[in-house]
């Protein structure tokens, strides 16, 4: 999964509520690295609000740590998101 070791979130200065999504997302991801907590669970489990939360997202998955698929069930109902840890 890492790519230049753990410590790379660190010097990439990534905000800190980035940092704490991805470590979050990194305790739980499973074979493959990936997980599907959603938004909320993760907001509630780090103390983080849900927008920060949705921000912290779009900066991993810009800087290139994360990427998340949205799922649907198959009447089309949203489902979880999947994330995948990418380094």
């Amino acid at each position: 999964m890492s790519r230049g070791g753990s410590n790379a979130i660190y010097r990439d200065r990534l905000p800190s509520r980035a940092v704490t999504v991805y470590l979050y997302l990194s305790d739980r991801g499973g074979k493959g690295n990936t997980c599907f907590p959603s938004v909320r669970t993760i907001a509630r489990d780090t103390r983080l609000s849900v927008s920060t939360v949705k921000r912290a997202i779009d900066d991993l998955e810009q800087a290139g740590y994360l990427e998340h698929v949205h799922r649907f069930r198959p009447n089309g109902a949203k489902s979880s998101n999947l994330y995948t840890l990418r380094r």
